[in-house]
């Protein structure tokens, strides 16, 4: 039995699998639409500097990915761990857990800060960033440097996503969303700080939602997890719990984006820089159309683990095939809607200067790259079960 004083959303997770799903899933699916939304808004606002700074900024995307897939994939390998301790009801480990979580996130994020930094050049030729360079690299380093609070900030949202809680992390990405919008101009046109603007406004921006969860966590602190250092005892066990699932999906989300490096050098060769400015673009309205496959995947890893550590092996088929249906009918949705807006989707990009060139391409990607959609509903949820 569980212990009186464990979270709703646990109980809830071992209870009613599928209502745990959905309640977690649509805060997750608002906070990650409106970080993808605000990732799009930078992008029309650098499209306003011309076509060589959207396709600048489109080259540094595939090692933006690498950051937020380390940051996510850790997120999830914390987020399993804490579920799983929760399920068994070990508080104690999971309170120990939540701050091994934050240790190994900061231990990640300043290997591949330093190493990043030392490669960032050497990529960014190998892509073909020719002309574009010089927004890729006035880009990169800023994003690189503040890389730190990228990745924490995913190491603390999988702690309240272990909890069954993905409501706070939603209010917190909300702000720093709306305050990233707001810099986005300021910084870019009215400081005249160009692409280094949109840079610092997204870090700016990731410091502050660390603000409000270690707000939370530690003067608040209303929170059911405990991630204090009175609270640390290192264990093996629980650091390979982490990582375990953390390094795993981390290296799936690498995936992603060295294919994307690979696709930009290859359309480079092929095209020009404004076939980069093209794919980029249209890879981030992708990732909006995807996102509520990735939140019912992420929110699934928290209720098949607390199930898995309460050892009801059957909620966790039932779970799985529930989260696979739900996501094939909403991916089929979003590519119908994809298609049929493509053209008034590609002119809010390329409306104006050189960007206006791109708009029939960007128009053409967006109509074929629906067939992707239903394909990654199977996808997500089968590999966020394993």
């Amino acid at each position: 039995m569980l212990s009186n004083d464990l979270v709703n959303g646990v109980e809830l997770m071992l209870q009613n699998p599928k209502k745990a799903l959905i309640e977690m899933s649509i805060p997750l699916i608002i906070s990650l639409l409106i970080t993808s939304f605000y990732n799009l808004i930078d992008a029309a606002w650098v499209s306003g500097l011309g076509a060589d700074a959207l396709a600048g900024v489109g080259f540094f995307t595939p090692i933006f990915m690498i950051l937020v897939g380390f940051g996510n994939g850790l997120g999830s390998g914390a987020a399993f761990a804490l579920s799983k301790y929760l399920g068994g009801n070990n508080k104690q480990k999971a309170d120990n857990a939540a701050i091994h979580s934050i240790i190994i996130d900061l231990i990640a994020s300043l290997i591949i800060t330093l190493a990043l930094l030392v490669l960032l050049n050497p990529i960014l030729n190998a892509m073909g960033a020719g002309q574009t360079i010089g927004y890729a690299t006035d880009y990169g380093m800023i994003v690189i440097l503040g890389s730190v609070f990228i990745i924490l900030s995913n190491a603390l949202y999988g702690i309240s996503r272990g909890e069954g809680d993905t409501t706070r992390p939603m209010y917190a990405m909300i702000a720093s969303a709306i305050l990233n919008m707001i810099l986005d101009p300021i910084f870019i046109y009215n400081l005249n700080l160009g692409v280094k603007g949109a840079a610092i406004a997204t870090i700016v921006s990731s410091v502050f939602v660390i603000l409000i969860l270690l707000y939370w966590f530690y003067i608040k602190g209303d929170t059911y997890l405990k991630p204090n250092l009175s609270n640390f005892d290192f264990k093996k066990d629980i650091s390979i719990d982490i990582i375990k699932v953390g390094v795993p999906a981390s290296i799936q989300l690498l995936n992603n984006a060295f294919f994307a490096a690979v696709f930009s050098a290859l359309l480079t060769f092929v095209g020009s820089t404004d076939s980069v400015a093209v794919y980029s673009t249209g890879w981030r309205i992708v990732t909006i159309g995807t996102t509520p496959l990735i939140a019912i995947g992420t929110a699934l890893i928290s209720v098949i683990a607390a199930n898995y550590g309460a050892k009801n092996y059957k909620n966790i088929q039932i779970v799985h095939r529930y989260a696979m249906k739900v996501s094939i009918a909403l991916a089929i949705i979003v590519a119908i809607l994809t298609n049929v807006f493509a053209g008034d989707i590609s002119s809010v990009f390329a409306s104006s200067g050189s960007s206006v060139r791109i708009a029939a391409e960007l128009t053409g990607f967006l109509s074929w790259i629906v067939i992707y959609y239903p394909t990654m509903a199977v996808g997500v949820a089968s590999t966020y079960v394993f």
